[in-house]
């Protein structure tokens, strides 16, 4: 699950980064990459809820854990809907911070998971 992340987090990134240089409002490329990122942690979260109900413990702490998911699901929309709202060409560029945010989440999220990310 971790380099699937990676790899959309890294697309999501560069996707935005282009639609700053290119255009003077928010792109729906952009915003299309953001919802890709909140898809992904929606199918994490399951993955992660259907392990744990299986008996699967995670390293760390709980509730960090789930907090860190909670954080991750609420970031692409609120900054969706930050972009939806500024409509200028650096909302493409904060877009782009969620990508690079969420993939460090995720790292974390694997650390708290496995003990270790990779």
């Amino acid at each position: 699950m971790f380099l699937v992340g990676t790899v959309i987090c890294a697309l999501s990134v560069l996707i935005c980064w282009t639609m700053t240089a290119v255009r003077t409002h928010p792109a729906d490329s952009a915003i299309i990459s953001l919802a890709a990122i909140e898809l992904y942690l929606v199918v994490y979260a399951v993955y992660a809820g259907i392990r744990q109900a299986m008996g699967e413990p995670v390293a760390g702490p709980v509730w960090e854990f789930w907090g860190y998911i909670l954080t991750a699901l609420l970031l692409p929309v609120g900054v969706f809907i930050w972009a939806v709202i500024d409509k200028t060409r650096w909302s493409n560029l904060v877009m782009s911070f969620v990508g690079l945010v969420v993939f460090v989440m995720v790292y974390r999220l694997e650390e708290i998971w496995w003990g270790s990310a990779l």
